[in-house]
């Protein structure tokens, strides 16, 4: 029989698709309780989504011994202090995007994790839509040939009602815009299909709303494997779309357009030749379709406690993705390229904040 792995939840906002994932996979999870200050929100989740009971009080989760795992979805600027509690008592842990708000804090919480048998995942559920990973399929089976150039567009719209919840838009609390809260998933499939950055070269301006933080920004970055990369980021994009392409030497993927599931099929996969179209057409006519999104991601770091091993988004993952976004501030503040990785002596490694 499966074992079940009891969950404690803390936020009622984006945790209310985690509660759909954790659905999803009734027959590895349960969701004892659910904690938020906003009362009305978390009640309405407990009984949207059939978790056990609502508290206001994150002590009580920290002391249960009932629970395996507690998942963190509040705003950003929480994220590190939840995450050290919940491990220190002995808790697996999930947390949400963005992780967290420097290099300092993510190789404080390695340092912290390493101490203990208990498991961290941060969230990157875009990474389990069909299309990249039939995309990923196909580079280990040696089918993509060399990697020359990925282009990522993240355009999407965010007007002044977006930025009336408090927290949004503000350096302290947001710890960043559209480049950290918006983009870092679709620039968290480069890191997963090509590796780590190598150096990084931005521009970045606030031009859509009056908020402290970024708006729009353009990257142009260098990846550790030779090949190059050009990404582009705005809210203030009338027509959303989240568009990928990957340029190999046999071929060129493409991403559908749709915003918020950009991961998903149907991808494209042309080749160069129709003799190689063939081999990548059989490559993938039996390819497996499974969960995407976060009941994928839940699924697999539910055998990554069960049978042993490393959770399927890693702590080095989430370095990898803001190591970019504080090489991207770096760059646009000095107007200078910046290399990576980021090491202890960048001026930018124990916050980016300005």
């Amino acid at each position: 029989m499966t074992r079940k792995l009891r969950v404690g939840v803390i936020g009622a906002g984006i945790a209310q698709r985690h509660l759909v994932g954790y659905n999803w996979n009734k027959e590895l999870f349960e969701v004892p309780v659910l904690c938020s200050l906003d009362e009305d929100r978390g009640r309405q989740a407990v009984a949207d989504y059939g978790v056990g009971e609502f508290t206001s009080n994150v002590e009580t989760l920290f002391e249960r011994d009932d629970l395996d795992i507690i998942d963190v979805c509040t705003p950003p600027d929480s994220h590190f202090e939840l995450s050290r509690r919940a491990i220190e008592a002995g808790k697996h842990v999930i947390c949400e995007k963005p992780l967290f708000g420097s290099i300092a804090d993510v190789d404080r919480m390695a340092g912290i994790v390493a101490g203990t048998d208990r498991k961290f995942m941060p969230i990157f559920q875009y990474r389990y839509g069909t299309g990249l990973q039939k995309l990923k399929r196909l580079i280990e089976l040696g089918l993509t040939g060399k990697p020359f150039l990925t282009t990522i567009e993240t355009h999407w719209w965010r007007g002044p009602a977006y930025y009336e919840v408090p927290w949004r838009g503000k350096w302290q609390s947001e710890l960043g815009g559209g480049l950290l809260g918006h983009a870092i998933h679709a620039h968290d499939m480069l890191n997963y299909v090509h590796g780590a950055c190598a150096e990084v070269f931005a521009y970045g301006a606030t031009l859509v709303n009056p908020i402290e933080v970024e708006d729009t920004m353009t990257l142009s970055v260098r990846m550790q494997n030779g090949s190059l990369a050009a990404l582009s980021m705005t809210l203030g994009s009338r027509k959303e779309i989240s568009r990928l392409r990957f340029c190999f030497a046999d071929m060129v993927a493409e991403s559908i357009l749709e915003p918020y599931t950009m991961g998903r099929d149907p991808w494209t996969f042309i080749a160069g030749e129709p003799e190689h179209q063939a081999r990548i057409d059989a490559a993938l006519a039996d390819y497996e379709v499974k969960e995407d999104g976060y009941t994928r991601q839940f699924e697999l770091f539910h055998h990554a406690i069960v049978e042993g091993g490393e959770p399927p988004v890693t702590l080095q993952d989430a370095r990898n993705s803001l190591e970019l976004v504080t090489a991207a501030y770096h760059s646009q503040r000095t107007g200078q390229p910046t290399p990576l990785p980021i090491t202890p002596d960048h001026p930018l490694y124990t916050s980016w904040l300005p």
